[in-house]
């Protein structure tokens, strides 16, 4: 089974640049090469910063960009979105009995959870009581089938001191030991930090992606201000299979590949 995950885009109202970059521009190119190389994927998810600043204007950009996307997504929220102004744009956005912005999808390879983690107005990420009771119910309704979760902030720190910052540092504690007593937790997949990163956490497999618009560099040193940088914007192509998670970065503007 093939998904696609897309973090990160950060968009901005038409017209305007951020940090010397045409988000629009971006994800357009970015959609552009999924739907010539990977319209054969089930499905996408993105893991949350959809808009830089969660404007109206911004959440209509998305909508319009993604008439070409030839397969569902799903939307999570990062730190930068706005709840309410994404259910005006995107109404049938999965929410939960408490309101957020978090589902489940049961596909063949087993069961994927969507969390939210965002914390009103705050750049760090949060999981509170309502969202540890939710996740619980979601996990006990499928011990039998192998569990992928999808979230925003990662909880626990990456060694990059300006992101580290601003993890999921509200609930860290209380989310590991929600997913504590379950062994069919595979993988967890994540946003926010703008960088491609892979190892494990917990016994558990973990993996980041660079956005679509600008990065944060491999800078283990400064804190703030926070680095930003023009590397490569890249999107992930997942295989989950019966025996094997396998992750693709696909820097999807490098033109440089050829046949010798």
């Amino acid at each position: 089974m093939k998904i696609i995950q897309i973090t990160d885009t950060h968009l901005v109202p038409p017209g305007h640049e951020l940090h010397g970059l045409d988000p629009q521009a971006r994800l357009t190119a970015c959609i552009a090469d999924i739907r010539a190389h990977h319209s054969d994927a089930t499905l996408c998810i993105h893991t949350g910063d959809l808009a830089h600043k969660g404007e109206i204007e911004s959440y209509r950009l998305l909508r319009d960009c993604l008439s070409d996307l030839p397969i569902p997504i799903h939307f999570m929220v990062g730190n930068h979105d706005d709840r309410s102004n994404l259910r005006e744009v995107f109404p049938d956005v999965a929410t939960d009995p408490s309101g957020f912005i978090q589902t489940v999808l049961d596909v063949p390879a087993g069961r994927l959870i969507l969390l939210d983690t965002q914390e009103h107005k705050e750049k760090h990420g949060s999981f509170c009581d309502r969202r540890a009771a939710w996740l619980a119910e979601q996990l006990k309704a499928c011990r039998d089938k192998p569990v992928y979760i999808f979230m925003h902030h990662p909880p626990f720190k990456i060694g990059i001191p300006s992101v580290d910052r601003i993890r999921l540092l509200s609930g860290a504690d209380l989310f590991a030991e929600t997913i504590a007593p379950y062994s069919n937790i595979k993988h967890l997949f994540m946003g926010h930090i703008h960088r491609p990163v892979a190892g494990s956490w917990r016994n558990i497999p973990i993996s980041m992606f660079r956005g679509t618009n600008h990065q944060v560099p491999f800078d283990l040193e400064h804190e703030l201000p926070m680095p930003r940088s023009h590397e490569p914007p890249a999107y992930g192509v997942i295989f989950l299979n019966a025996d094997s998670v396998l992750i693709h970065y696909h820097d999807f503007l490098d033109q440089t590949a050829f046949v010798a």
